[in-house]
């Protein structure tokens, strides 16, 4: 089994057909064919089903994708590390980030990573866990900042809290509720969500049965925070969100905070990455940047806390 064949078939596999896989690798087509059979030969099984319209992968195929791109990611991450510890600067960084670590703590850290890596190419992926933890497992994507998921991650990941956190109410300005200052005053809104669970109402309505109120209606939830922050602002639609979202430039001209009196908790944030396997030099440098970004008030609180365990 040779590196280049785990490349042929992630290829294909990616590309949905040996014509477009050849196309992309710049091979004859005839040699990719050569490539897959070979392999698929060794293995002893199918990788891919033939169709009319292209190839898909068998169940064996997916699994054995799943374990290619891996080998492929750290054999990348290796050639880079190489390169990075020798002084070099090339390279790529595959981070998912929630809207709190896009808004809080990569604006400052970005123009810094840019100074000392500005030939490493960033690919940022908006996100929540649960949808990125694939990538993370098969080493697709070096790291993962944002919400705690509801289940701790597999032990082939290892997760890292950075700082505890709160929502604030968000509605657009001018709503008709504007003024209130408690949950209760807002029980008949009509309610928009990103929730970072599956269990949408169940997660929101935790947030209201806490303060003995009924559960809330919920009218929408999205997994992007563009299509939320534009339905808020074009409707009477209200939204908890986690307090970094004030600071978003996005929100200022249309959105507002309804100032209610009530703590609403919030999941904490934390980093999670392969467990075992050290990042490359750039990517441990861009988290590093954004884990020294914590929101002042977040560290003190923990230097408190510290202190009280002493």
């Amino acid at each position: 089994m040779k590196l280049n064949q785990l490349r042929d078939i992630v290829a294909v596999a990616e590309r949905g057909s040996l014509r477009a896989a050849a196309r992309h690798l710049e091979l004859a087509q005839p040699a990719l064919t050569r490539s897959v059979r070979d392999l698929e030969r060794e293995l002893g099984a199918p990788l891919f089903e033939r169709r009319a319209r292209g190839m898909v992968l068998t169940p064996m195929g997916a699994a054995f994708v799943r374990r290619a791109n891996a080998v492929l990611s750290e054999v990348r991450r290796a050639r880079e590390e190489f390169e990075q510890l020798h002084g070099g600067t090339r390279g790529e960084v595959v981070a998912g980030l929630s809207m709190v670590a896009l808004i809080a703590l990569l604006p400052k850290a970005l123009s810094l990573f840019r100074t000392r890596y500005p030939n490493v190419q960033l690919h940022l992926i908006e996100g929540w866990y649960p949808t990125l933890e694939n990538a993370l497992k098969d080493g697709s994507m070096d790291f993962y900042v944002g919400p705690e998921p509801v289940q701790p991650p597999p032990s082939d990941l290892v997760q890292e809290l950075l700082f505890e956190n709160v929502r604030i109410v968000l509605g657009r300005k001018g709503h008709p509720l504007g003024d209130a200052r408690s949950l209760s005053q807002l029980i008949e809104a009509e309610w928009a969500t990103t929730s970072v669970t599956f269990k949408a109402e169940e997660e929101f309505s935790e947030l209201f049965t806490r303060f003995d109120l009924p559960a809330p209606k919920l009218a929408l939830r999205s997994q992007s925070a563009l299509t939320l922050m534009a339905s808020l602002a074009a409707s009477d639609l209200l939204a908890m969100v986690p307090i970094q979202w004030i600071q978003s430039p996005w929100i200022g001209d249309q959105l507002a905070r309804i100032p209610v009196r009530e703590t609403l908790r919030a999941p904490s944030i934390v980093t999670i990455r392969r467990a075992g396997l050290p990042l490359t030099p750039a990517a441990e440098y861009l988290l590093d940047l954004m884990r020294r970004n914590v929101p002042g008030a977040v560290k003190q609180a923990r230097k408190e806390r510290a202190t009280k365990v002493r």
